[in-house]
């Protein structure tokens, strides 16, 4: 059975200009904010070669700053929660060029390159998705809501469709210190882009949520059953994704694939990622969102596997980026939408911040891993194994997840519809 639509909706009118600014403005941000850090594993290769550090060192900046940026989320969301978006955005988009200017001069002392990638790590916190689909959100009346977070994810992968291959000429042509200057301007001109972004008047959320403490919200997601189901598969989701975007080229490279489909096949998963967070969001909003979200994790997990049983060249690769981009943000017009259904939105920043800390935590041990194996062995065979014993375990967790929204006092909550 498909989620029904709402006769009635709280919200602003879809077609404002208000309301049409944000969602543009929004979409810029993610796009350019997700664009730069996707991109990053262009770098290693010649960071590595020309700073004499190695592949685990450099993989150590990447799993920094992925784990800052989930500790930094929920922090980050309850500031937007509390104070509103903008001077958020405005001060975590400096941040996050700062950390970008300092890898290129992260040779120079001990710690450079983990200071650089703990900044970054704020920045994209901070300019990402947990600050601005939470702002879509309360805009969006409920019956919309999905499909609206859907459109802004997936206009948040078009950076990744420009940037990978601009970067990658940028390396080829200036070198990579002068390319990675100029993706700290991109960081910094976030700045700018936020003045625009001001949050509409909230709509309700879950029923007795409007006077809940922070406190109070906490407590009760941490102790929901399928909210702790959905961060653990969470985990799942940033471990795969994070290697892939890191190791990929890399792991190319090793295969004697042609030097340049790395980049091509990063701006081919920015592309498909558009298409299929869109048609996730859509689809979030007429069938059931935790299967959705199993699903996923299990394309995700057969589609390397197939990777891995099938030779490894230039068009095998372009087709597994294509087919990864198509799963690759869908989650996240799901996730988020099952977080409002569930607990409301009065402190969504800071709950879809708590889930995301599990995925990052994931991030960090996929970065980690993936560069400690390679320094063991020269290859990323055992790395690849691991995604898909993670991910199935993911399938599992969210095929069986409980969605029931949890008991509160006061008026009660409507009952959820069974899953499709």
């Amino acid at each position: 059975m498909s989620h029904p639509r709402t006769s009635t909706s709280t919200g602003p009118a879809r077609a404002t200009p208000g309301f049409l600014m944000l969602l543009i403005a929004s979409g810029a941000i993610i796009s350019l904010c997700m664009g730069v850090r996707q991109s990053l594993g262009l770098f290693m290769r010649p960071m590595t070669l020309d700073l004499g550090v190695s592949a685990a060192t450099f993989g150590f900046s990447i799993a920094l700053q992925n784990i800052v940026w989930g500790l930094s989320q929920p922090v980050v969301g309850a500031l937007a929660d509390r104070h509103g978006p903008r001077p958020v955005l405005i001060v975590t988009s400096i941040v996050y060029a700062a950390g970008l200017a300092l890898m290129v001069v992260a040779g120079a002392w001990p710690g450079g390159l983990a200071m650089a990638g703990f900044l970054i790590g704020v920045g994209v916190a901070g300019t990402g998705f947990g600050v601005l689909i939470g702002v879509v959100s309360r805009a969006t009346p409920p019956a919309k809501r999905t499909q609206t977070v859907g459109i802004v994810a997936a206009a948040g992968s078009l950076g990744t469709v420009v940037i990978a291959p601009a970067g990658q000429m940028l390396i080829g042509g200036l070198g990579w210190r002068p390319a990675m200057l100029l993706f700290a301007a991109v960081a910094a001109s976030l700045a700018l882009v936020s003045l625009v972004i001001r949050e509409p008047g909230r709509s309700p959320g879950a029923p007795g949520a409007a006077t809940q403490r922070l406190r109070e919200a906490v407590v009760e997601a941490v102790t929901h059953r399928g909210y702790l189901c959905m961060m653990v598969a969470f985990f799942a989701c940033g471990f795969q994704l994070v290697f892939i975007a890191t190791y990929l080229p890399s792991y190319l490279d090793l295969c004697g694939v042609a030097p340049g489909v790395g980049a091509t096949a990063l701006a081919l998963i920015g592309f498909f990622n558009t298409i299929g967070t869109y048609a996730f969001g859509l689809l979030g909003a007429r069938l059931s969102q935790k299967r959705l979200l199993a699903l996923i994790y299990l394309l995700r997990t057969l589609f390397i596997a197939a990777f891995l049983l099938l030779p490894v060249s230039a068009g095998s690769a372009l087709v597994f980026a294509s087919a990864m981009g198509m799963l690759w943000l869908g989650v996240i017009p799901l996730v988020t939408g099952i977080i409002g259904r569930v607990f409301g939105l009065r402190h969504f920043n800071t709950l879809y911040g708590i889930v995301f800390l599990s995925h990052q935590l994931g991030s960090f041990s996929g970065a980690l891993m993936g560069g400690m194996v390679f320094d063991r062995f020269g290859n990323y065979n055992a790395g690849w194994t691991a995604l898909i014993a993670v991910g199935l375990a993911a399938f599992l967790l969210q095929w069986s997840m409980d969605e029931r929204p949890p008991r509160r006092r006061g008026p009660a909550a409507p009952p959820l519809p069974e899953a499709a």
